[in-house]
């Protein structure tokens, strides 16, 4: 099946309102529900952040003035139908049992790796000030980005082809954006001597050479990355991915850059310990043969036909959904004739029966072997009456 690469889907920001309190001056955040999907909410401050996101996002690509003014109004509309695009995608990924962690974890260490902080709780201060949220809300979000798109890529992607022919017409087109860097790609293995004193430091050096001495006589890389690695790769057999030349240390750099593919250095010291490293590939510069970027170019011609699809996609998740949402908000997604007017469960109105009404109600609904919650359209075998 091909892999299709998709932006993540936006998320949605609004607003949240502020009470003041009768005996205080001080305010109070009252967050509001403004749509209900399945078991999941949407509330008015993720409405909000949404919202605020999505004008830092265009400051930052350079839109101002008029510009700016046109496409936030494009855009801010969808705030809603993009969050329930999101938790729709999420409960499918659920569904199917669909894992990325190993995902997740290359992302994470390839991040902690560009930003050059090894301490765990320095790196965890250094996301919550590039993200603006916690490490733990940042490392969820990312999870649900690299989810809704498995989704999209097995639901959707696998049901679109692009040609061949379509590939290498394309290529022959664009191949000045196919010259690329040279490059290499690694794995590691990671001996920490953190905490450590002189001896414990020693041993970490001679456990770092044995499992270079066996890595260069063949065993495999990445069951000694997984059962001997210190390191936040050792989960996914130690990958770190590609890097351009002056992108590495250059103790690590002059290490690797001329080994063969397949090639395992001797350990290197690194700041946490004694690192070795596999070259799992090196590309030489230059135009890039078609088979190489052949993938690249698939996820490339997907777009235009994928887009489309996946709003098909997501139009059959909502006819499938319990979907209620607040008057005054709207989802630009809606499936057409869906019902998906609010309810407010304060307004209901219990009914109040004798206990004979009960018993007489009870005896003629039991040949049917179904008995009714007074007040719900829910019945005590656990199913509800569609609407």
């Amino acid at each position: 099946m091909k892999v299709v690469r998709l932006a993540a889907l936006g998320f949605s920001l609004a607003a949240s309102t502020y009470l003041r309190a009768a005996d205080t001056e001080k305010y109070t955040v009252v967050d509001q529900i403004v749509a209900k999907v399945n078991g999941d909410i949407v509330s008015q401050d993720e409405i909000q952040r949404s919202t605020k996101q999505l004008a830092g996002e265009l400051k930052a690509q350079g839109a101002s003035g008029p510009q700016f003014e046109k496409e936030f109004e494009s855009r801010q509309k969808d705030v809603l139908r993009d969050r329930i695009d999101e938790l729709l995608l999420i409960q499918k990924g659920k569904e199917l049992s669909i894992n990325v962690d190993t995902d997740v974890s290359k992302y994470m260490a390839n991040l902690q790796r560009q930003s050059g902080i090894t301490d765990p709780d320095k790196f965890h201060e250094y996301v919550r000030q590039q993200s603006g949220m916690s490490y733990e809300d940042f490392l969820s979000e990312a999870k649900n980005n690299f989810l809704t798109r498995q989704v999209i890529g097995e639901e959707v992607g696998r049901h679109i082809t692009v040609t061949d022919k379509e590939v290498e017409d394309y290529y022959n087109a664009h191949k000045s954006d196919f010259v690329r860097d040279e490059k290499v790609y690694l794995s590691e293995i990671l001996i920490s001597t953190e905490g450590k004193d002189a001896a414990g430091a020693a041993a970490a050096l001679k456990k770092a050479q044995q499992l270079s001495d066996e890595a260069s006589k063949g065993e495999r890389f990445t069951d000694l990355a997984r059962d001997n690695s210190d390191a936040i790769t050792a989960k996914d057999g130690g990958v770190l991915g590609g890097y351009k030349k002056g992108e590495l240390n250059a103790q690590i750099q002059d290490a690797v850059w001329n080994l063969p593919r397949g090639g395992v250095t001797k350990p290197v010291k690194v700041p946490t310990g004694y690192e070795v490293f596999k070259v799992d590939d090196h590309t030489k510069a230059g135009l890039a043969p078609l088979a190489d970027v052949k993938p690249d170019i698939e996820n490339i011609l997907y777009g235009p036909k994928m887009q489309p699809k996946v709003r098909e996609y997501l139009t059959t998740l909502r006819k499938q959904a319990f979907l209620q949402i607040k008057p005054g908000f709207v989802d630009t997604g809606a499936a057409p004739g869906q019902n998906t007017t609010w309810q407010d469960v304060a307004q209901l109105k219990p009914e109040t029966v004798t206990k004979a009404e009960v018993e007489q109600k009870t005896r003629h609904k039991r040949v049917l072997w179904v008995i009714p919650i007074p007040g719900t359209e829910t019945t005590a075998t656990g199913k509800s009456s569609s609407r």
